[in-house]
Order: C-alpha cells, then sequence, then structure tokens
C-alpha cells in the first residue's frame, strides 16, 4: 500500500473498518525484530525450541527416564526463559528507536504500555488452568514467562530514560540483593506477618517461575546491550557489527565465570532442600528428579546455586550466557552472513515465538508419562515441526488472525490510526488560528 492510499485509508475509514483491513504478513513476522540482525530471531526460535523440549520431556518421559529431564533442565535452562525474556526486552528498544522523531513519545509509550498490559493479561488468563483443575485460588497470581514479559515490556520502556551507567548500577544491585530480600520475605511470611506475606505474595509468587526478583534487573541490563546492538544495526558496516560481537563475548563470558564464582564467596556452592526452600525456589525439585535414576547408585550431593533459577549467582550465569549466546550466532549469522534451512527455520520460529509458545500447551497431554528417551527424541522432533508447520499455515493462509503477533501490530495500529488522527486536528487547529490571525491583522 503506497503512503498515499494509506493517507486516504486512515482519513476516511473507521477505526473499527481500519483493523479489519488485512495486516501485511512480513509485518505480523517483523513486529518484534531487528529486521536486519537475523541472529536475534535465530536465538529467539532457539530459545523457544528449547522451551518446547523442557515442557515435553516433563511431560512425555516414562519414569525410567524422567531423570534425565531433571538433569538437562537444570543444565541447560539458560536456553530457556531468561534468554527468551533478555529478547523479548530488546524489542522495546527497536519499537522506541525506531519510532523516535516519527511519532510522538507519548504514542511510542501508549503502544508499548499497552502491548505490555496485553501480555500480562493473557499470562494471567494463563493461570487460569492451575486455578480451577488443581484448587489453588492463590495461584491466580504468577509470575510465569508471559506475566514477566509483559511486565518487562513496560519496565523497560521507562529503564531507558536512564543512562546506560545508572542502568547497569540498578541491574547490579538488583541481582546482588535479591537473595537476601526474598529470604527475609520468605522468613517473614512464615512467621506470619501479614504485610510481609502480601508483599512475597506480589513480589515473588505461590509459584515463581520468572519472579520479579531478581528478573527485573534484565530490563535494566538488557536495555543496555540493545543500544549496543541498535546503534551498530543501524551503521550496518562489518567494523561495527565486529565491535559489538567482541562487547557481547567479552561480558557474557565475564558474568558466566562471575556467576560460577559468586557461590563459592558466600560458601554456598551446593544446595538442598535443607538449605534453601523449595517453595520459594521451585527448580531445586530438580536435583530430586535428577536423582530419581535407577542405573546406578550415585546420587548428587547438591544442585550448584548457579543452576537454581532465581538465585543471584544464577542470574548472572544466565546473563552471561545470553550475551555470550547472542554473540556466537551474530559472528556466524551477521558477520560471516552465514545461511541454511536450519538457520531460516529457526529465523521463523523466532519471529512466531510468542504463538508457538502459547499453541504448544495444547499437545502436551498427548504421551504422560508414556514415552522412552529414543521415542521422545522422534516425537520431540516431529512435534516441533508440526509447531512450525501449523505456525506457517496460521500466518502465511490465514494472515495470523488471533494470534499473539496479529494483536500486538493491531495495538500498533491503533496508536497509529490515533496519531494520524491526532496531527490531522492538530494542523486543523494551527491552521485556524493562523487564519484567525491574519483576518484581525
Amino acid at each position: 500500500m503506497s503512503v498515499q492510499e494509506e493517507q486516504v485509508d486512515m482519513d476516511s475509514v473507521a477505526l473499527f473498518d481500519y483493523l479489519k483491513q488485512q495486516i501485511p504478513v512480513d509485518d505480523l513476522k517483523n513486529y518484534a525484530s531487528p529486521r536486519r540482525i537475523r541472529s536475534i530471531d535465530f536465538v529467539k526460535g532457539l530459545a523457544i525450541v528449547m522451551i518446547l523440549m523442557a515442557h515435553t520431556s516433563s511431560a512425555w518421559l516414562d519414569s525410567q527416564w524422567i531423570y534425565l529431564y531433571g538433569l538437562m533442565y537444570a543444565l541447560l535452562d539458560f536456553l530457556g526463559p531468561s534468554l527468551f525474556v533478555f529478547l523479548s526486552a530488546l524489542s522495546v528498544i527497536f519499537s522506541v528507536k525506531r519510532k523516535q522523531g516519527v511519532v510522538p513519545d507519548k504514542v511510542i509509550r501508549n503502544g508499548i504500555v499497552t502491548r505490555g498490559i496485553v501480555i500480562m493479561v493473557i499470562g494471567i488468563l494463563f493461570n487460569l488452568p492451575t486455578v480451577f483443575l488443581f484448587n489453588k485460588p492463590d495461584w491466580i497470581w504468577n509470575w510465569n514467562i508471559l506475566v514477566f514479559i509483559g511486565f518487562s515490556q513496560i519496565i523497560s520502556l521507562y529503564a531507558l530514560k536512564l543512562g546506560k551507567a545508572t542502568r547497569g548500577i540498578i541491574g547490579t544491585f538488583i541481582i546482588f540483593t535479591s537473595d537476601t530480600i526474598r529470604q527475609y520475605l520468605y522468613d517473614g511470611k512464615e512467621a506470619g506477618n501479614i504485610f510481609l506475606s502480601i508483599v512475597h505474595y506480589i513480589v515473588v509468587s505461590p509459584a515463581p517461575m520468572t519472579p520479579l526478583i531478581p528478573f527485573l534487573s534484565i530490563c535494566f541490563i538488557s536495555t543496555i546491550f540493545g543500544e549496543y546492538l541498535y546503534a551498530a544495526m543501524i551503521d550496518g558496516t562489518k567494523q561495527a557489527y565486529t565491535v559489538l560481537f567482541r562487547i557481547f563475548l567479552f561480558w557474557g563470558i565475564c558474568l558466566i565465570g562471575l556467576g560460577m564464582i559468586y557461590p563459592f564467596i558466600l560458601g554456598t556452592p551446593l544446595q538442598t532442600t535443607t538449605t534453601l526452600s523449595a517453595v520459594d525456589y521451585p527448580f531445586l525439585d530438580l536435583l530430586r528428579i535428577a536423582n530419581s535414576q535407577t542405573f546406578t547408585s550415585f546420587q548428587f550431593p547438591g544442585m550448584p546455586d548457579f543452576l537454581i533459577r532465581g538465585r543471584s549467582s544464577n542470574m548472572c550465569y544466565n546473563l552471561g550466557w545470553a550475551l555470550l549466546i547472542i554473540a556466537i550466532f551474530f559472528y556466524y549469522i551477521d558477520i560471516k552472513e552465514k545461511d541454511n534451512n536450519f538457520i531460516r527455520m529457526l529465523v521463523y520460529y523466532g519471529k512466531v515465538s510468542l504463538s508457538l509458545f502459547l499453541v504448544h500447551w495444547a499437545f502436551i497431554s498427548l504421551f504422560v508419562d508414556y514415552l522412552n528417551i529414543l521415542f521422545f527424541v522422534l516425537a520431540w522432533l516431529g512435534f516441533t515441526g508440526l509447531m512450525g508447520f501449523l505456525m506457517y499455515v496460521w500466518i502465511e493462509f490465514a494472515n495470523g488472525v488471533g494470534s499473539p503477533e496479529w494483536i500486538m501490530v493491531q495495538i500498533g495500529r491503533i496508536g497509529q490510526k490515533t496519531t494520524h488522527v491526532v496531527k490531522k486536528e492538530t494542523h486543523l487547529i494551527v491552521e485556524k488560528i493562523k487564519k484567525e490571525h491574519g483576518d484581525k491583522s
């Protein structure tokens, strides 16, 4: 559609009719993508595929092989939610920077805030099956990945208003105080302190998958590197890309090392249910699952602190891996310009990752506690391919109507339509004032 046609549409079409107009497929796939940096979508696709593997393995592996889920989930969790949240927070940078100077700041803010609230609402609705099926009414509020992604969109927007150094200090402070704060809130809750119980419920939640503390730090840390990423994308030269690669690589290695060393400094390299609350840190249960193997008498004495999601060391460790993974694939895909069917597949998965996350839950009950490791691998590969095929049909042939990406683009179009109307009315008012001023003269 040409600019002139778009102008006519906005002038003559009511908002509801405007939203009914077909959205270009490329807009659906690229609403949260950097476009010129393919590795970001590739890594996002890798993250969502690993999330699919984690969720299906927990449900499908039989009792003899379920220990592999506990072992691999703990070792590969850095490829899951924390990486996905980090990449999703980067989308705020692209949304803001692309529109600055073209769209009023208020409209940019309203669009991102609305998008964040919509994702949070979807996340809260996602909690409802647990509330009703397992009779856990307090689980209506949970920091699941969708709730936090929506929240991170909003916080990242406001974090951008701060300088890089300030964001770095705030993010670091959140990471290294989170263990103490969460322990204080947990102890207060257990002691019956009503105020601390309420704060614990809001900040940690009954099933803290991606709890506010320390995951809030991602919003401040990711925006720092997001700005470096955007600047390199705008520059577009090999030199800028090489400098960006070195920045991500250096800080990735440093944070991984710090995350692994930090528990030894504190004297807590290994954790068990006797040293740490499994209620506040549910991923500690992976230790029990990993020890359920019956092949040998070997038992893991504890779970490394930096592998327990929600711990300060784990946040450092996972942020480091996020930067390192982005650096590696940025080097091969964007600097070396490697391309093949596998890369293109994961790039596509990254573009429709939000839809993939929601749709895959409909198939989780297919093989509950039924598959050995061989059949699981085959089923997982087939399932991952099926998900991609379903997304392709939905997006390419049904125009993605009703998908999360479609909803996000519609929110943006509402802002675009509103902005156009505001600009048009402002122009008319200015012209009227000029005319009245001329008549008086």
